[in-house]
């Protein structure tokens, strides 16, 4: 029987699926296509991990969406240093989202 972790893998690998959830056991060293969003699991420690969890969206010419859940003031300081140190603005979800 195959390991989960190596299955997973190689259905990325297999383009079978593009969605990945990301935690710091995920981070580095995996080289996956065509990943077109990134859950993270939880908010990254710091902008090196996130730019690690963030960096598998998008890739190869490709359009990719990261989320982060922001949960309480410790999230929301983190995010400010991404924010900051990668000078983009981060968008909070809307409550509802128009699917037209």
């Amino acid at each position: 029987m195959i390991p989960l972790n190596l299955f997973v893998l190689l259905q990325f690998k297999e383009f079978q699926t593009r969605i990945l959830v990301a935690t710091n056991l995920f981070e580095r060293d995996i080289d996956i296509e065509c990943v077109n969003i990134v859950f993270n699991h939880d908010m990254p420690e710091d902008t090196d991990t996130y730019l690690h969890r963030i960096a598998r969206a998008g890739r190869f010419g490709t359009k990719g969406l990261a989320t982060i859940f922001v949960v309480n003031e410790s999230d929301a300081a983190i995010l400010n240093e991404i924010q900051s140190r990668f000078e983009v603005q981060i968008t909070e979800m809307p409550d509802e989202i128009n699917a037209d």
